[in-house]
């Protein structure tokens, strides 16, 4: 895919009332945007009036049934339908937990099944070595694989070199798509990449918590290649640049286009390595790169694989904190309890599912992840695909 040339089309109607209202619902909610590449003009954050914005989205989506093309139209009324949602809670309407995950992502949110945890706990506590609680021992092997903070930037390039190569050779990545790198402190997320425009993104890894090095390929797949900013890179160089859809030059947190995004990241290492290779460049190469014993780095495997079946444990956690009203002491028992985590790994869990933004964004990960890999499994779409086209969460389920 070569980087189109300076004659750029201007966002339609739909496009600009669209990337309005968007900024118009961040005035009200920051964070709603995860980032913006269009016109400096239509991001106006001037604070009106939330009945106004409802029916803003209103209009808009009544409006946006008559767009003629059925991929954009189904796209857009998804992602306006989400914008009403929000418009809906800002001007006051108390909507139950499951509706306003439904509302806002167009998916269900899922409890994870407590016997299937127990049970994972239980072969987790047989593979763990040494003695002690699992918290200590699970401890005890991630900080045998934790990468030095000096070392970070360095081992980080060499993956990303890695992953770039394999993602340019299998996708169409845009001429000129770059990103910036840097690491980060006292954030809620482990890691971000956010979209700048102009095939463009911002990406930080947090150091609040210890940066394990069997984790850090799957990070970086998901932040980087292929995963967000490949993703945004192509889509705004084929839906914006070639088709003139600017609602895809704006990124929104709180909608269905989240669950395709974090479904695509949370596959993305897969989609350019197998298991194997990923085994053998961690004890390999990497380990070497990283100055870690490839023993200790094996052993880490083996509990991340374990630790595999705890992925819905978070949207767990949320639904028993927004739904079920537990307390934050009882979420944060559960996160230290099933996840074998210190205090310091669990605190860090709550807080993020206790920020506005991502009290129900939560789900995107686990559901995306599910969806994108079940649609991939049963050749419905194409990793490719999923860089490159306008799709929504229903367009994935069987």
């Amino acid at each position: 895919m070569t980087k189109p040339n300076s004659t750029r089309p201007r966002p339609d109607d739909l496009g600009r009332r669209y990337i309005r209202l968007a900024h118009a619902l961040e005035a009200h909610q920051p964070d709603f945007i995860d980032g913006y590449g269009g016109p400096a003009e239509l991001a106006d954050l001037t604070l009106r009036p939330t009945s106004e914005l409802l029916s803003e989205a209103q209009a808009l989506h009544h409006d946006v049934q008559s767009e003629t093309d059925p991929t954009r139209r189904t796209f857009l009324d998804r992602q306006v339908r989400a914008m009403h949602t929000l418009a809906r809670m800002l001007n006051g309407e108390a909507l139950p937990y499951a509706e306003e995950v439904r509302g806002l992502y167009d998916i269900d949110p899922e409890r994870a099944d407590l016997a299937e945890l127990d049970a994972a706990l239980r072969e987790l506590d047989t593979a763990l070595p040494g003695r002690g609680s699992l918290e200590e021992r699970e401890a005890a092997v991630r900080s045998r694989v934790t990468v030095p903070l000096s070392e970070l930037m360095r081992v980080s390039e060499a993956i990303l070199t890695e992953l770039r190569r394999r993602t340019a050779d299998q996708y169409d990545l845009p001429d000129g798509e770059n990103f910036s790198f840097e690491l980060a402190t006292n954030k809620p997320w482990g890691g971000y990449s956010r979209p700048l425009g102009n095939l463009r993104s911002s990406v930080a890894i947090n150091t609040d918590l210890p940066v394990i090095l069997t984790g850090l390929p799957d990070l970086l797949a998901h932040e980087v290649y292929p995963g967000h900013h490949a993703e945004h890179a192509i889509k705004e160089a084929r839906l914006v640049w070639e088709l003139g859809w600017f609602e895809h030059n704006i990124q929104l947190i709180n909608a269905p286009e989240g669950v395709i995004t974090e479904g695509i990241a949370m596959n993305a290492l897969d989609a350019v390595m197998t298991p194997y290779e990923v085994s053998d460049w961690l004890t390999g190469d990497l380990s070497k790169v990283a100055g870690i014993d490839p023993d200790a780095v094996r052993e880490a495997l083996r509990l991340a694989h374990i630790k595999e079946q705890f992925r819905g444990l978070s949207g767990h956690a949320a639904m028993m904190l927004y739904q079920d009203g537990a307390s934050q002491r009882e979420v944060l028992d559960f996160f230290r309890h099933y996840n074998a985590a210190t205090l310091e790994r669990a605190q860090k869990s709550l807080e993020f599912i206790s920020q506005p933004t991502f009290r129900g964004y939560i789900f995107t990960y686990s559901v995306g992840r599910r969806l994108v890999r079940e649609a991939i499994e049963r050749g419905a779409v194409t990793f490719g695909q999923l860089l490159s086209e306008a799709l929504t969460p229903g367009a994935l389920r069987p």
